[in-house]
């Protein structure tokens, strides 16, 4: 379906607007559903592919016996829990998947209500935020096994750690998403400044403290002690928010060339003024009463 015009879709009804969004929805989850299968037909690959990072035991090798190089047993817990790993493995890389279809579904539906400069600027976060995710959920997968490695070697030498797929696949996936919305940083304070919220100065003037804030969550979004984890994800977070000061200083030396202000600096995002000048009234008619 075409996306409409901002005019026709101010026109519509609220049950035009709820079938609107069931189409949207139904075209969302299908296609969801279809990358879902297709991802199930190789979901061992997949699994293999996730658990590569763990440091698991060779076959007839002994856990725990090669001291700081300690390997661990992988392990399922229950009868069901193939099964249950093979569902979650597929669902989780159909949603990854399909993305860039059920995301042109959401903006397909919110695009109608927005302005022209509004829409070229949501397009431009849609394209520019989807690869720094990715970005940040591929820094993930590589710090993946430094990390495993480094939790591991606690290990004590007489002892055999096993390591349930479910488990690191949860941390796995909690890794992927700080990592990646950690990588949205720039996008969202580039928004802010196009919005006027803040100033590409002001920006400036919060280095020293944006900063050490990357570093301490650096250090508290990495589970492991190793400063390599946490350097690999402070360092592009520190070099996208100096992208990010960038861009908002040229966008507000714009502003001041063109003397624009407001989202995208034109005139037809900003409000409209209010003609508060009193009318004079019309004469009251007469209305003749008839007697019975």
């Amino acid at each position: 379906m075409p996306i409409q015009p901002a005019h026709d879709a101010a026109r519509m009804s609220l049950g035009e607007h709820l079938r609107e969004l069931r189409n949207r929805l139904l075209k969302a989850v299908g296609a969801i559903l279809f990358t879902t299968v297709v991802a199930a037909l190789f979901y061992k690959q997949l699994i293999g592919f996730l658990i590569d990072p763990l440091p698991g035991c060779a076959p007839g090798q002994q856990a725990g016996a090669d001291g700081a190089g300690r390997c661990g047993v992988i392990s399922l817990n229950g009868l069901l829990s193939p099964v249950t790993l093979a569902l979650k493995v597929s669902v989780t890389a159909g949603v990854v998947a399909a993305s860039p279809l059920w995301l042109y579904q959401l903006w397909a539906f919110v695009a109608p209500g927005l302005h022209r400069n509004e829409k070229k600027y949501t397009l431009t976060f849609l394209g520019a935020g989807i690869p720094l995710f990715l970005t940040g959920a591929a820094v993930a997968y590589w710090t993946l096994p430094t990390t495993a490695q480094v939790l591991i070697s606690f290990t004590p030498d007489n002892a055999t750690n096993l390591l349930p797929v479910d488990d690191f696949l949860d941390l796995a996936t909690r890794m992927v998403l700080v990592f990646g919305l950690s990588f949205e940083l720039p996008v969202l304070l580039v928004l802010l400044n196009l919005g006027g919220v803040i100033s590409a100065r002001r920006m400036a003037d919060w280095w020293r403290g944006m900063f050490m804030a990357i570093a301490a969550f650096a250090a508290l979004a990495t589970p492991s002690t190793d400063p390599l984890s946490m350097l690999l994800l402070a360092t592009p977070i520190s070099l996208l928010y100096l992208a990010a000061c960038a861009i908002a200083w040229y966008n507000d030396r714009r502003r001041q060339r063109t003397g624009t202000t407001g989202p995208g600096g034109s005139a037809d995002t900003e409000a409209s003024s209010i003609d508060l000048t009193q009318a004079p009234l019309d004469a009251p008619d007469d209305i003749s009463v008839s007697r019975c």
